[in-house]
């Protein structure tokens, strides 16, 4: 038996992990729940102008990726980017949303759209930073909401 270590992730070495991981955890959750799910905005010539990348993690949304260019801020775009996310992990069956963030990037924006802040991880990336973790519920999930959701 030997260990080994690298500084570099193989994507055979990932795979191999990942599979083992899987076999393992689909004794304890459904991962047909688990999902790819992203959004991206291009301008008219094709070229990104923000996008999120985010995983369905049962019912949960979790926001891995947000991103908004420079000259795109401040108009809109990233909570239309946040809110199609919502919509769209809704319709999967999402009934809350997972994010996180250092503190030199969007704390005050997750807040103002409604995620309540969970947990603050202090020195992390390094001292004098910290990462935020916030959390959102995605809607009305009541049995009464359901039903009246599944009526035709």
């Amino acid at each position: 038996m030997e260990l080994t270590v690298k500084y570099e992730v193989t994507e055979q070495d990932q795979q191999a992990l990942f599979r083992g991981l899987r076999r393992y955890n689909q004794q304890f959750v459904d991962l047909s729940q688990w999902a790819h799910l992203a959004v991206y905005f291009h301008d008219d010539c094709g070229v990104m102008q923000g996008g999120l990348i985010a995983r369905q993690e049962g019912e949960w949304l979790n926001i891995h990726y947000l991103w908004v260019h420079e000259d795109q801020r401040g108009n809109g775009l990233g909570r239309e980017l946040m809110q199609r996310a919502a919509a769209e992990a809704t319709a999967l069956g999402c009934h809350h949303a997972l994010v996180d963030t250092f503190s030199f990037q969007a704390l005050p924006f997750y807040q103002k759209l409604g995620y309540q802040l969970q947990m603050t991880l202090e020195g992390y990336p390094r001292m004098g930073m910290q990462r935020h973790y916030l959390t959102k519920s995605l809607g009305d999930h009541s049995p009464a909401a359901a039903s009246a959701r599944s009526r035709p």
